[in-house]
């Protein structure tokens, strides 16, 4: 069953990934958003960065696969709504995605991710300021302020999981009006 809060937080998805604001999700939301997040951490490995840019692409490809009947080369928000809280439908895709985007930001090879870098993905990709900080403290850092890469990734998939609420990831939605 479909929770509110798992609404609420693919809506708050759309409008960041729709980066021209035109209501719809198209290849160039995707090139721009993955070159926004890769911008974000100029230092992290080149095979990084590409993982996290197929990643995006293949984000990009399984939306218009599973969603374009059309064939205009677009998502609209109910269509995505639909096919991304269809975890047989997306989950493949959003593992990949997770993985890809939480070991982005271990810099130093070690499984940890740091708060600045941590803060600079999840801006590149739009989230507010304090509900970043929200969800990096409710993902437990360690004293030196650095948070698990597996502990995020299992953030980003419990984030598109329709049955969770109440789970680390509602920090995002904090306050945000969609």
């Amino acid at each position: 069953m479909r929770t509110v809060e798992a609404t609420h937080r693919v809506h708050l998805v759309f409008s960041l990934f729709d980066a021209d604001g035109n209501g719809f999700l198209e290849a160039g939301d995707f090139a721009l958003m993955g070159s926004r997040v890769v911008g974000a951490v100029p230092t992290a490995p080149d095979a990084r960065k590409r993982a996290l840019l197929d990643a995006f692409h293949r984000y990009w490809t399984t939306l218009v696969t599973e969603l374009d009947a059309d064939g205009d080369g677009r998502v609209g928000q109910e269509e995505f709504t639909a096919c991304v809280l269809t975890p047989e439908r997306f989950e493949e895709t959003i593992d990949a995605f997770a993985e890809a985007f939480a070991g982005l930001g271990s810099l130093e090879d070690d499984g940890l991710v740091t708060r600045p870098v941590f803060v600079g993905l999840m801006r590149g990709v739009g989230f507010q300021r304090p509900n970043i900080h929200a969800l990096f403290d409710a993902l437990e850092p360690t004293d030196d302020d650095r948070v698990a890469v597996d502990a995020w990734a299992e953030a980003i998939r419990d984030f598109y999981r329709p049955e969770k609420a109440g789970i680390a990831g509602d920090h995002l939605t904090a306050g945000v009006v969609l």
